[in-house]
């Protein structure tokens, strides 16, 4: 399900990271990674809004297997979703903050919209 960016991770490690970013973006609304890992953590996340919005069983089954919390879970299919209800698509946004300061890699907050 995920990229096809490596992130210089082996992919058990690539999944797990982009589970736990993607758990953490839904779970607090916005969050601060680099550049890159917001672009996929982006692909992820707005498949899981779309499990939302079905709403039927077998999305909340498989937004399980991803989605790292149950209480996460609970919190994108009856709060997060039905505000997206007529938005098709686009449901979060990237801002780019600038290089940090340890390794001058390209610093983004992504935000659900």
């Amino acid at each position: 399900m995920a990229g096809y960016r490596k992130l210089g991770r082996t992919s058990a490690q690539r999944k797990a990271m982009l589970r736990n970013l993607t758990t953490s973006l839904l779970e607090k609304g916005r969050i601060e990674t680099t550049l890159t890992r917001a672009k996929e953590v982006r692909r992820m996340a707005e498949r899981m809004v779309t499990l939302g919005k079905k709403g039927d069983l077998n999305a909340r089954r498989k937004a399980l297997a991803y989605i790292t919390k149950e209480d996460v879970v609970t919190h994108l299919f009856e709060e997060i979703a039905p505000k997206y209800e007529e938005r098709q698509g686009g449901y979060t946004r990237i801002y780019k903050v600038g290089p940090r300061r340890g390794d001058a890699a390209e610093v983004a907050i992504i935000e659900l919209v």
